[in-house]
C-alpha cells in the first residue's frame, strides 16, 4: 500500500489579527487627521455665527 501523507492546515487566526492591526492603524491616522481639520471648521463656524448674532 502507498503511505500518503497529511498535512495539517497552517492557522489563518494570526493573518486575520495582522490585517485588523493594520486597518485599526490606517483608521486612527486619517481619524486624527479629519478631526483636526473638523476642529478648524468648527472654529470658523463659531466665530462668524457668533459674529452674525451680536450684530
Amino acid at each position: 500500500m502507498a503511505e500518503i501523507k497529511i498535512e495539517k492546515k497552517k492557522p489563518i487566526w494570526p493573518w486575520i489579527i495582522v490585517v485588523l492591526i493594520i486597518a485599526a492603524l490606517v483608521y486612527f491616522l486619517f481619524a486624527k487627521n479629519n478631526e483636526a481639520t473638523s476642529k478648524s471648521g468648527t472654529e470658523i463656524e463659531n466665530t462668524t455665527s457668533t459674529d452674525s448674532i451680536a450684530q
